[in-house]
């Protein structure tokens, strides 16, 4: 079985140690104010003795939204209960493994007494981690002046081997409701918006969807009304080391790729799609392992 970068890593190392919770009595309005305020995808509730008790993501909002519920209504009537739970010194590997198997997002993380929640772990943070091998990697493109690997060239993942192929777009007049259906259907995080020629215009979120649901925007106008432009974009071509790094440093979980041209797109590349390659952006990982110890 060959090593990944990930290998002998445990949770710790990756983990976010803030641990964003609200009490499950708190409204739907208090709930998507702290979603923007942390800049998180989901946080936890709390019982009234301060034990976990589920968690709401961008997703129960969206899902609050669509089913117009009052922005008044307690956390407890849309959370996804109980919450996933895994501890410090599991290995990084069972976690994302568990992640993928159960379709989530992120698994929270418990000291020693199990209601203690200590920490939280999720794809950006894992990519996090995997992307400071590849800056601080002596053969990485990202430094200036970087070593040739004894092995000859490496061969570098591109964009186009992880990405997610192909993309369901909506048009721009069309309704929130509609693209909330599609957000739901397929389990994205965002949708492409174009215009009737198929070009690229915009984007809509779930986090827009939060923020409109929150400034009482009724969910039956176009697309248009709330999209994100301009489209962040990479080639398919490009190194992924290149595209995470924009990635990161753009505070953006998501770009569309394109063929070629700009207009053509023809995926999507997250950080939940980077998360898979475990082993970092190019081979090297695997022939020539990382030192992992500072990071135990």
């Amino acid at each position: 079985m060959k090593k990944e970068t990930l290998s002998g890593l445990v949770v710790s190392a990756a983990m976010r140690k803030q641990v964003i919770s609200l009490s499950r009595d708190a409204t739907i309005d208090r709930g998507i104010s702290f979603l923007i305020k942390y800049k998180v995808s989901a946080f936890l509730t709390t019982d009234k003795s301060g034990r976990p008790a589920g968690v709401v993501s961008k997703t129960d909002i969206m899902g609050a939204y669509y089913a117009g519920l009052s922005l008044k209504t307690p956390l407890d009537h849309i959370m996804s209960s109980p919450p996933l739970f895994c501890r410090p010194d599991d290995s990084l590997e069972s976690a994302l493994d568990t992640m993928r198997s159960k379709g989530i997002y992120r698994l929270y993380v418990t000291g020693e007494n199990l209601d203690d929640v200590v920490g939280a772990i999720a794809y950006p943070d894992i990519v996090g981690l995997l992307y400071q091998y590849c800056h601080e990697c002596e053969y990485s493109t990202l430094k200036k002046k970087h070593i040739k690997h004894p092995n000859g060239k490496i061969r570098r993942y591109k964009v186009k081997e992880v990405m997610t192929p192909s993309v369901k777009a909506n048009y721009m007049d069309e309704s929130l409701i509609c693209i909330m259906e599609e957000l739901s259907k397929y389990r994205f995080g965002a949708v492409l918006i174009t215009d009737k020629e198929n070009r690229p215009r915009g984007v809509v979120s779930k986090t827009d969807l939060a923020l409109s649901y929150k400034h009482g925007i009724d969910s039956q106008v176009a697309a248009e009304t709330i999209m994100s432009a301009p489209v962040g974009t990479c080639s398919q071509d490009d190194l992924l080391e290149d595209a995470i790094h924009k990635m990161i440093f753009s505070d953006v979980h998501r770009f569309f790729v394109y063929k070629k041209d700009p207009w053509n797109i023809v995926g999507v590349l997250s950080l939940t799609d980077a998360a898979r390659i475990r082993s970092g952006s190019c081979h090297a990982c695997v022939s020539s392992r990382i030192r992992v110890d500072k990071h135990r």
